[in-house]
């Protein structure tokens, strides 16, 4: 039996967007996979160490506002302990999407995307 894909969603906090982060959420458990959800704003070393606690599989963090630093910041830090096999994702409104995909992000999904595409990419990511 395979075991459940493990995936940290970090919403971004109160300056908006928990909403898409809470359906993008939703949609990973009910694809069936076990989902840690922080709904509160968390500096990229605390998510790292949720990521590592978490023994997640890959860790998706809304952007909000634009600022994606952050995001290239944790892949920076999962990278500096060695932990190459988690798979970081961005969503919401980030500016130069490709500048993070050359920083050790996986994919950067515009704002509007639907959850299931989310779904359906992080399957074929994590499982082939």
């Amino acid at each position: 039996m395979d075991e459940r894909i493990r995936v940290v969603i970090a919403g971004p906090g109160p300056d908006g967007g928990d909403r898409t982060a809470e359906m993008v959420a939703r949609a990973l458990r009910d694809a069936g996979m076990e989902v840690v959800y922080t709904d509160r704003p968390q500096a990229p070393e605390q998510l790292a160490a949720t990521v590592v606690q978490e023994d997640a599989d890959a860790v998706g963090v809304l952007v909000a506002g634009g600022d994606a630093a952050p995001v290239a910041r944790l892949a920076g830090l999962l990278a500096d302990r060695g932990i190459d096999d988690v798979v970081v994702f961005a969503g919401g409104d980030v500016a130069d999407g490709d500048a993070l995909t050359g920083r050790g992000v996986a994919r950067v999904f515009p704002r509007d995307t639907a959850p299931a595409d989310v779904v359906d990419w992080l399957h074929e990511r994590l499982r082939g």
